[in-house]
């Protein structure tokens, strides 16, 4: 065998051989893979708890109602209707028929629909249109202080009022 000796010029030292770049790439796929393996399985194992706010709210005062008065609380979604007989109850603001919000329409003093134009009475009985059931009625009651509270959760019938 003849020993021959490459000119320095045509060396060309590698610092990482082709078999170390592999091993170096093929690790990191490992680890990457583990690691999203193991944060999938700590999001899976850990609850998910979605907390839903509560059924029950303060409505102010009796002085906020006048008698007569229909007033739309927007950010629970719920008309308090004082009538001139002295006592309150709530109604639901939104649609039995597809879920739109109800306007108070004080010139026909009817709750209206205004997306597929169902009507109600002040009551939440339906008047006109496609929807099936009349609004939904809360319970309510005053706490200690005065306050009205409605609660969203407790479903009651017409008889069932809150007499101030």
């Amino acid at each position: 065998m003849i020993d021959e000796q490459i000119p320095k010029e045509e060396q060309h030292e590698n610092p990482i051989s082709r078999r170390y770049f592999l091993e170096i790439v093929g690790g990191g796929a490992i680890g990457v893979a583990a690691t999203g393996g193991v944060i999938l399985t700590a999001q899976f194992l850990s609850p998910n708890v979605l907390l839903e706010p509560s059924t029950k709210f303060k409505a102010g005062t009796i002085e906020n109602y006048p008698p007569g008065s229909v007033t739309l609380n927007k950010e629970q979604k719920v008309f308090i209707v004082r009538a001139r007989e002295g006592y309150l109850y709530a109604v639901s603001a939104v649609c039995t028929h597809l879920g739109c919000i109800v306007n108070w329409k004080p010139e026909e003093g009817t709750i209206a629909c205004p997306c597929h134009g169902s009507k109600f009475d002040k009551e939440g009985n339906v008047l006109d249109g496609p929807a099936p059931r009349p609004l939904l009625r809360f319970a309510m009651m005053l706490d200690e202080q005065g306050q009205i509270i409605v609660d969203k959760g407790a479903i009651v019938g017409e008889e069932v009022i809150l007499k101030v």
